[in-house]
């Protein structure tokens, strides 16, 4: 990176990119810790399989926000190749594009363990302190639970891929009318 001519945050963040990393380091971290090791940025099944054969305890799905790399495919979108591969063997959670809670429905739908809430937790305490973080929380919750209602789903375990219908999903056939 060619510091001269960049920002000033640019060159910082490229900076904090330890090019050296690899799969190695998280066995390592393993002889150092008994803490569970999630690994964080995966959006591939190669990746996941990778991750889970060099002892992840769990996945996140991440595209760390596509500041990185804005060609990057949507968390959702990769979400679901990531479960799959990881065949129930570790948890997957979902990381990004967490704005509704018809996007916390919908990554449930596809698979995920749970959700993590970045950028609407960050601007609402930037806005408006703890009782901001209480507000955006309390909206989340209530339009997962409206989300749940409308789909016909009293408890988490009801939740089923069936339940919702993606960009990428092959058409579905309507039932032909009998007359």
């Amino acid at each position: 990176m060619d510091e001269a001519n960049d920002s000033g945050l640019a060159s910082y963040v490229a900076g904090q990119i330890d090019r050296t990393l690899s799969w190695k380091d998280v066995k390592w971290l393993q002889t150092i810790t008994s803490m569970p090791i999630l690994v964080k940025g995966v959006l591939t099944a190669e990746d996941t399989r990778i991750a889970i054969q060099n002892g992840a305890a769990g996945i996140i799905v991440s595209n760390h926000g596509a500041r990185q790399l804005d060609y990057v495919p949507s968390t959702i979108m990769a979400l679901e190749e990531v479960v799959k591969a990881a065949q129930g063997r570790v948890p997957v959670f979902l990381d990004g594009g967490v704005r509704r809670g018809t996007d916390v429905f919908k990554a449930l739908a596809l698979g995920a363990s749970g959700i993590f809430i970045g950028r609407p937790v960050v601007f609402s305490l930037a806005a408006e302190g703890e009782a901001g973080v209480r507000k955006v929380l309390q909206m989340l919750r209530d339009e997962f639970e409206l989300t749940m209602a409308l789909s016909g789903c009293r408890s988490l375990s009801e939740i089923t891929r069936n339940h919702i219908s993606t960009e990428w999903d092959a058409p579905r056939a309507l039932p032909s009318a009998k007359l």
